[in-house]
């Protein structure tokens, strides 16, 4: 995929915004609806499953894409009080013109919301910042075979690259052993995919692999914990 290419903005089922990639058959997010599915996929069956964490949590996400997942996961810092550093990749950035037309802030509400939103889209990249005392974020603007990971630091990954058709790349086994050493121990990486290929290539690395019911227009969705 080349470092620009079409976007456009689409209103999803449950009224969140998103976009699609005109002659890739390929969306950001679900059509059935953008925050129930990054709720779903990432805050319930991952941020909200982790095993007990009495200290900071550590998550990286693979293709922070429209921030939506870090908003939500930024709301749920802020309500129960719970601090989390959040990394994200990116390579190919929203232009200013396209993020400021997501109207996610209002479904999402909460104090801050905007502020971090925006935040989230015009910080410096690879530096960190404090955008509340729960929640510290950096974006690196690197694929993630380019990018370097300490070993064992992250309680969560979200892996919310295109899929296989798109991104074929994303979906190798050299990238799931990365992500598995990135992990600690019982560290989760949740993801939309639920392919059976998908699912096999996981356990080669080494996970624990579970079926999950999907978001709505989803039958299942895949998290996985490493035991080791």
């Amino acid at each position: 995929m080349g470092s620009t290419f079409e976007r456009r903005l689409i209103v999803t089922g449950d009224g969140s915004h998103s976009f699609e990639l005109p002659g890739l058959s390929e969306q950001y997010h679900s059509t059935f609806g953008a925050i129930q599915e990054s709720k779903h996929v990432f805050v319930d069956a991952g941020l909200l499953s982790l095993p007990p964490n009495s200290g900071r949590i550590n998550i990286l996400e693979i293709g922070f894409g429209t921030g939506l997942n870090a908003l939500l996961t930024f709301r749920e810092s802020l309500q129960m009080h719970m601090p989390i550093t959040y990394h994200a990749l990116e390579p190919f950035p929203l232009l200013e013109a396209e993020y400021s037309k997501l109207n996610f802030t209002r479904f999402i509400e909460g104090d801050g919301i905007n502020e971090a939103f925006g935040l989230f889209h015009q910080c410096k990249w690879d530096e960190e910042m404090e955008v509340s005392p729960f929640f510290i974020f950096r974006k690196q603007k690197l694929r993630v075979q380019e990018a370097v990971f300490q070993e064992g630091f992250y309680d969560l990954i979200y892996f919310d690259a295109f899929g296989p058709d798109t991104q074929p790349e994303m979906w190798e086994r050299p990238v799931f052993e990365r992500m598995y050493k990135a992990l600690c121990q019982s560290g989760l990486l949740t993801t939309y995919s639920s392919k059976g290929s998908f699912r096999r290539l996981l356990k080669e690395c080494g996970f624990k692999v579970e079926k999950l019911a999907g978001p709505p227009g989803k039958r299942e969705i895949t998290r996985a914990q490493k035991l080791a």
